[in-house]
C-alpha cells in the first residue's frame, strides 16, 4: 500500500503541516526537521499527490497546448520547440488537437484550466476572436500562433511578413527577374497576413517600375497549387513571367508538380519560390528557394514568454517578431 503524508509525519516525528511545508517549500522549517522529513520520504518511497499539491502551491508545472492538427509537419516542429524548452524549465505539456474546429478549441481551453495549467499556447489556422476573449476570462498567460491570420493584437510570435515578402521579391529581382507573379491565398485578404506580404511584394515591384501581377487562389495546400496550374500557366504566358512567388510552400510544390507534368522545367523554364520552409521544401526536387518561418523557434519563444509571465517578469511587446531568413536553393534561376 502506498505511503501517505500521515506515514511520513509519523516516521519523521513531526506534524503533517511540517511535512507539507517541506514538500511545497512554502514556509521555513528547521534543518533538523527538514532532514528527518526528507529521510522519511526516501525510506517510505512517498510520492506526493501532484493534483493536491498544485491546488496548494498554485503551481502545476503544466502548459496547455492546443493545435490545429499534430499531423501537420510545421505544427510538430512548433510543438517540439515548446516541449524541449519546457523540459529545460521542468514543465510538461498537455497536448490537444482541435482539427480546426472553434468549438473544440473553446472546450479544450476549459478542460486545460481544470487541469490547473499555468499557461496556454494555441497553434491554429482558423480566424476567430473568441479564443483570445475566452482565455482572457481565466487570466492565464497565453500565446496565439497562427500562420495565416493577422493576430497582431493578441500575444503572438511571428516574423515581419512584409519585410520577408519584400526580401524574397528583391532576391528574384537581383537574379534578373522583372516580371514576377505573386500567387496568394485570396480568402479574407483584409484579415490575413497576406495583406502584409502583398504590400512587401508590391513595393519591391514598384521600385523597379513594374506593375504587380497578383493571382488569388482558393486554398493553400499542395492540391490547390496543382489545380490552379493551368490558370497560372496562362498568366505566365500572357505576362512573360519568368518567376512565380507563391505565398506558401505547399502551393509552390503543387505548382511545380503541375509544371513537371506539362513538360515545363523548374528553374530552367520558370523559377518558382515559396514561403514557410516546410520540411518538403528541402527534400523536394528541385529544392525550393523560400522564406523560412522558424517553426521550432516560434514554439520555443512562445513558451519562454509564458514562463516569464508565470514568474512575474516583464515581457516584451505583445507581438514578438523573429529575424527574417531567406533560404536560397535550386528552384530560382539567375537569368542576368
Amino acid at each position: 500500500m502506498a505511503a501517505t503524508i500521515k506515514d511520513v509525519a509519523k516516521l519523521a516525528e513531526v506534524s503533517i503541516s511540517t511535512v507539507s511545508r517541506v514538500i511545497n517549500d512554502s514556509k521555513p522549517v528547521s534543518p533538523e526537521a527538514r532532514r528527518r522529513v526528507l529521510r522519511a520520504i526516501e525510506d517510505l518511497e512517498y510520492k506526493p499527490n501532484e493534483i493536491a499539491r498544485s491546488l496548494v502551491t498554485k503551481k502545476s508545472s503544466l502548459i496547455g497546448v492546443i493545435v490545429d492538427d499534430i499531423g501537420n509537419n510545421y505544427v510538430a516542429q512548433i510543438v517540439r520547440g515548446i516541449e524541449e524548452i519546457g523540459r529545460m524549465y521542468k514543465y510538461d505539456i498537455l497536448l490537444c488537437s482541435s482539427y480546426g474546429i472553434e468549438e473544440t478549441e473553446l472546450r479544450f481551453i476549459h478542460l486545460l484550466m481544470q487541469k490547473q495549467v499555468e499557461g496556454i499556447i494555441i497553434v491554429s489556422e482558423i480566424a476567430t476572436t473568441k479564443i483570445a476573449e475566452h482565455i482572457n476570462q481565466y487570466k492565464v498567460p497565453f500565446v496565439y500562433l497562427n500562420r495565416l491570420y493577422d493576430i497582431s493584437k493578441t500575444p503572438t510570435v511571428t516574423i515581419d511578413n512584409e519585410v520577408a515578402s519584400n526580401t524574397m521579391t528583391n532576391h528574384l529581382i537581383n537574379l534578373g527577374h522583372k516580371n514576377i507573379l505573386y500567387v496568394t491565398w485570396d480568402k479574407d485578404l483584409d484579415r490575413t497576413i497576406e495583406k502584409h506580404k502583398i504590400k512587401g511584394y508590391s513595393d519591391a515591384m514598384g521600385q523597379i517600375g513594374k506593375t504587380p501581377i497578383i493571382f488569388g487562389i482558393e486554398g493553400y495546400r499542395i492540391d490547390d497549387g496543382y489545380k490552379q496550374g493551368e490558370e497560372i500557366s496562362a498568366i505566365i504566358r500572357k505576362n512573360d513571367v519568368t518567376a512565380v512567388f507563391c505565398c506558401q510552400d505547399e502551393i509552390a510544390i503543387g505548382l511545380i508538380n503541375y509544371l513537371y507534368d506539362n513538360n515545363i522545367k523548374v528553374p530552367d523554364d520558370i523559377s518558382v519560390v515559396g514561403y514557410g520552409d516546410i520540411s518538403l521544401a528541402s527534400i523536394y526536387r528541385p529544392k525550393l528557394t523560400t522564406i523560412k518561418e522558424p517553426y521550432y523557434d516560434l514554439g520555443a519563444v512562445a513558451i519562454r514568454r509564458i514562463l516569464k509571465e508565470v514568474k512575474g517578469e516583464a515581457v516584451d511587446e505583445q507581438s514578438l517578431k523573429l529575424p527574417v531568413q531567406l533560404i536560397t536553393r535550386e528552384s530560382a534561376k539567375d537569368i542576368k
